[in-house]
């Protein structure tokens, strides 16, 4: 699972047909030990009602058509979660 925040949505009038009513958002995974990359940015499907600025738990790999309604759906990064606090210990 990686977790990452919303920087963005994406639109896309022509794709799959399993993609209608799935909404799509772009997220940045959260790096603690230095800056992000904006290259790492990815798209996920929103299972959780996700908005941008949400700090998201996504799954990733036959766990993320798992999570969906239908498990044939042709997505590899589904949002599963909004996270309300983190904590990591530093040493």
């Amino acid at each position: 699972m990686i977790v990452g925040k919303v920087v963005g949505s994406l639109w896309a009038t022509r794709k799959d047909n399993k993609l209608n009513g799935l909404t799509f958002l772009m997220v940045q995974p959260l790096a603690y030990d230095e800056l992000p990359d904006q290259r790492d940015i990815f798209v996920a499907a929103d299972n959780a009602g996700a908005g941008i600025g949400d700090t998201v738990l996504v799954t990733t790999g036959s766990a993320a058509r798992a999570s969906l309604t239908n498990g044939d759906v042709p997505v590899d990064a589904v949002i599963v979660g909004i996270v309300d606090s983190i904590e990591v210990a530093h040493e």
